[in-house]
């Protein structure tokens, strides 16, 4: 329970934050570094610890819309779950570090973010409640990081003759 407060702290920080990136460093600054804390300790770490002390990830997709991703879950993911969220925490901290990285990882970062969340409303049309804000600060940040990499890009060299 302690894990999802903290995911949904962090979502509204990051929410907010990015509702504000555009006109405020520190909003930014705030919304990714929120959004690093969700990915790594409490995405990957989560996970890692779920794996280790052997959490079942049986009927997460019980609420799906589809019995071909309820199915395919419980007859290939819970069995092998090792690989499968071995491959999430990865992807988790992978983005994570990613989004520390001004300029390109950063965008890759929040793409893949994007995706992720996409993929989330196959597991269920709850999801949405989640991946709507979510996709929309994910946007928000895109822009400002644009912004920000703008502002930071050196302009063009004045030649003297």
């Amino acid at each position: 329970m302690l894990v999802q407060v903290a995911w949904g702290v962090l979502g509204v920080i990051v929410i907010g934050g990015a509702l504000f990136a555009h006109r405020s460093h520190t909003a930014y600054r705030v919304a990714i570094g929120a959004l690093a804390l969700l990915y790594l300790p409490f995405g990957a770490a989560v996970h890692a610890w779920y794996l280790a002390t052997d959490v079942s990830y049986s009927g997460f997709t019980d609420w799906s819309w589809s019995s071909f991703v309820t199915d395919t879950w419980e007859s290939l993911v819970v069995p092998h779950d090792w690989m499968f969220i071995g491959l999430l925490i990865a992807f988790e901290a992978t983005v994570g570090v990613l989004v520390l990285i001004a300029g390109r990882p950063r965008r890759i970062a929040l793409m893949l973010v994007v995706a992720f969340h996409v993929a989330l409303v196959s597991f269920g049309w709850a999801y949405l409640v989640w991946v709507v804000p979510m996709v929309a600060a994910m946007v928000l940040l895109l822009r400002a990081e644009r912004q920000e990499h703008r502002l930071e890009a050196p302009g063009p060299v004045a030649l003297h003759a």
